[in-house]
């Protein structure tokens, strides 16, 4: 059996021993539940990059060319930080509720900057088989990618599953159906709780990624420039712009629901650090290509073991955490090319609460926001079809303004301890009949939350490893009789005498057991029961 065909069966035999033995039988695999119910599996795909130190050997004619052990691991590859290193790539695959590897792909394509589109593809085939095993359809398996992936391209080559990436396609900005959509209120605004940023999105449904490519559901996050080189997306006048592709839909992810999955996407780094504290997968244990992923994947495998070994010594129940809360109002529902055809009436200020300015009050901008009786701006926050055709559009100020400003009183009315900055809506009914309007609307998103199920992700691997520091290991001989003559004396061959290697049948017959060899006895001290008893061992 050559190289490839061994680590392949390595990986078939890992890959059927992850599926032999889940976490939790009852409550399976974990997993995402949707506004709609429906339950999908997520899985997060990288290609991680580890560089070779090597020496700095002189190179004078008088000297014979370097000889480099790991040159058929590694080649010449950019990691981002200096030119001339030597790196190996590698294409990892996690489960992101059980947090267990399902697969690691490098082999001979592994050095340098690697295959990525051919490691996908062995990727989507693994998932694709994780996801039959578990009795659910492959389009319910989220794959998650980073910008690398991120090209209309790549879609061919995920077989139907779904995915949430970043896309580098940043030339659709330039389609006159983005700018035009671009110029009208965000479908929804979202801020992200750790770095406060806030990112206006549109999204698009089912927008065309090049001339002659596929169609997907692209949502564009814009924010403010700063001062500030951006390292993600690309800056547009005096904007940021982000891209994201997706197969989810849109009654069942509204677009902050898809960028905060996306995003979500930053715990597979800390899993990623983990792996190299415990045990490394990238340290340099093999001059060959093959040999370095066969270590890869025992790797992995080992990852696997202590992980579930964790969950026989201290199992627990699947976590549940409300991944995104319930919405107490239908969001806006992204509009097809057949709505976007639709002209509107004047817009309709909605009816003022007592004693508050009326919005028609405000003066439209041409811009596209209000300007308020104070001189504040307003911006557009929303913008959301109604069941009965017309679209609902609200703006805000902000709440620096409102809060100095000496007519507050007066605009959010008298007597009002408010804290919010003050809000006006306005109604856009289309020309026309309002039933054929409101048939051009698809249905508003379900309003229930997202739901996430999983487990933790140290603390069963550390419990495992705190009881094998402390293990107590006890090794015992069976007493045997003494023999009743002496042995005789060996002749040894001249093959012995000068160490020469033994053959593989010679190793063998060395290290085989002897059918009269005493029976040896192994002691575990400090086991629990529970735990014992899930490996099939025997209690004292």
């Amino acid at each position: 059996m050559g190289a490839p065909a061994a680590v392949e069966a390595l990986r078939a035999v890992f890959l059927e021993d992850l599926l032999a033995r889940p976490l939790e039988k009852e409550e399976k695999t974990g997993g995402m539940w949707d506004r709609q119910g429906t339950r999908w599996l997520v899985f997060d795909v990288d290609g991680t990059r580890q560089a070779a130190r090597q020496r700095a050997l002189p190179s004078t004619p008088d000297l014979p060319s370097a000889q480099r052990r790991l040159d058929e691991v590694c080649a010449p590859g950019y990691l981002g930080r200096k030119r001339g290193e030597t790196v190996r790539t590698r294409t990892t695959v996690l489960q992101a509720h059980t947090h267990q590897w399902v697969g690691t792909f490098s082999g001979a394509s592994g050095a340098g900057n690697g295959d990525y589109r051919g490691e996908l593809r062995q990727a989507v085939k693994v998932i694709s088989g994780y996801v039959k095993a578990q009795s659910l359809s492959p389009s319910q398996a989220v794959v998650r990618l980073d910008g690398q992936y991120g090209n209309g391209a790549i879609l061919a080559d995920l077989a139907g599953l779904a995915y949430v990436m970043r896309g580098k396609d940043y030339d659709l900005l330039d389609l006159p159906e983005v700018q035009a959509r671009l110029a009208q209120p965000p479908d929804q605004q979202t801020t992200h709780p750790e770095t406060g940023t806030c990112r206006a999105l549109f999204d698009f449904p089912d927008l065309l990624l090049s001339p002659t490519g596929p169609r997907t559901r692209v949502i564009v996050a814009a924010r403010p420039a700063s001062e500030t080189p951006v390292k993600v997306g690309t800056t547009r006048g005096e904007n940021v712009y982000e891209l994201f592709y997706t197969a989810l839909p849109p009654g069942a992810f509204t677009p902050a629901d898809v960028v905060a999955l996306y995003l979500h996407r930053g715990a597979f780094e800390i899993v990623l650090a983990d792996e190299d504290k415990e045990q490394d997968p990238d340290r340099w244990c093999s001059h060959t290509a093959w040999g370095q992923e066969f270590w890869q994947v025992v790797a992995q495998w080992t990852w696997n073991l202590r992980l579930e070994l964790g969950h026989a010594l201290h199992p627990t129940p699947m976590r549940t955490t409300e991944f995104a809360a319930a919405q107490a109002e239908p969001v806006a529902t992204p509009v097809s090319a057949a709505q976007a055809d639709v002209s509107y009436k004047p817009q309709v200020w909605a009816v003022s609460r007592m004693g508050c300015i009326a919005g028609e009050h405000f003066t439209p901008q041409p811009d596209g926001t209000l300007q308020c009786p104070a001189g504040f701006p307003l911006y557009p926050q929303e913008r959301r079809p109604e069941r009965d055709g017309s679209v609902r559009v609200i703006y805000a100020a902000r709440l620096s303004h409102c809060r100095h400003c000496p007519r507050r009183e007066e605009c959010q009315g008298y007597g009002m301890a408010t804290k919010k900055p003050r809000r006006v809506s306005a109604v856009l009914w289309p020309y026309g009949k309002t039933e054929e309007a409101a048939s051009l609307l698809p249905p508003p998103p379900a309003s229930h939350p997202i739901v996430w199920g999983d487990w933790q992700r140290c603390f069963h691997r550390r419990e495992v490893v705190k009881l094998l520091r402390h293990q107590r290991i006890d090794v015992e001989l069976a007493e045997t009789a003494p023999p009743a003559q002496s042995p005789l004396v060996r002749l040894l061959s001249r093959a012995e005498r000068a160490h020469y290697r033994l053959s593989w049948a010679e190793r063998l017959a060395r290290n085989a057991r002897r059918s009269a060899a005493p029976d040896v006895a192994i002691k575990l001290f400090g086991i629990p029961d529970a735990f014992a008893t899930s490996l099939g061992l025997r209690i004292a």
